[in-house]
């Protein structure tokens, strides 16, 4: 078939308007949305933080205010009239918004990320991201593919490159969708403090679980994924306290 420039151009522009009236569609959707967080959701929303340890309590979300998870800062909640968008809502008095504004502005779009398309006043409006961590697919027995581990290393990687630190990057922030590698939770990449828990766990994935788990099919019970994660924090609080022991630190303070 013959090229024909005129039909190319025309191709090209059809393509960018097309790219064009989805963006305003998309906008006028987040405009929507941000307006209903507005005057629905925060003025009816009980968000609080006991512990800065503990994941936040949401005493009560109004209808029809979805919650999807909750950490120790903020809570993810969605409206059902917009699945492809979620809500973070840091709770009064715990730091950490303007840190993820911009992290996420570093990090720009990226496959294995969400994106922020709108902050205010503690609250972003992300890009959902649809998988099953990592922690449940051990709990469910679901086959974890090393092109999921693969992926979120390219992408600590590539927000390493954009002056980002990967941190707290654990079973519970890291999630698998059709065979392929997200990171879900970014809050703490702006931490400089050297982290080893995404080390730890990809030690663990390959030294234990491809070879040994992984065929068996188990499900493995949250009661005994807890005991695990509890263990690993001891052993990582003991770990620390015995370094300057190997490194000579305590040597050379005296």
């Amino acid at each position: 078939m013959d090229c024909d420039p005129d039909a190319i151009a025309r191709l090209v522009g059809n393509r960018r308007y097309t790219l064009e009236v989805k963006s305003i569609m998309d906008r006028s959707h987040i405009n929507r949305l941000v307006e209903s967080v507005r005057s629905e959701l925060l003025p009816s929303l009980g968000i609080e933080s006991v512990d800065p340890h503990d994941p936040v309590r949401v005493r009560h979300l109004p209808e029809p205010w979805r919650l999807l998870g909750a950490g120790n800062y903020a809570a993810v909640v969605y409206h059902p009239d917009y699945p492809d968008f979620v809500v973070k809502i840091y709770a009064p008095s715990r730091p950490g918004f303007e840190e993820e504004v911009e992290v996420y502005r570093r990090l720009g779009s990226h496959p294995a990320f969400s994106e922020c398309l709108y902050a205010e006043n503690g609250f972003l409006i992300l890009k959902r991201l649809y998988g099953v961590t990592l922690y449940d697919c051990i709990h469910l027995g679901k086959r974890i593919p090393k092109q999921v581990i693969e992926d979120i290393d390219q992408a600590l990687d590539y927000a390493r490159k954009r002056g980002l630190y990967p941190h707290d990057i654990h079973g519970r922030n890291v999630m698998m969708y059709e065979g392929r590698g997200l990171v879900v939770d970014i809050s703490d990449f702006l931490q400089e403090e050297k982290c080893s828990k995404w080390d730890d766990l990809k030690k663990a994935y390959y030294w234990f679980y491809r070879p040994i788990l992984s065929p068996l099919g188990l499900r493995i019970p949250y009661f005994l994924l807890d005991v695990v994660r509890r263990n690993y924090r001891r052993w990582r609080r003991f770990a620390s306290r015995l370094k300057p022991f190997f490194t000579g630190e305590i040597q050379r303070s005296h």
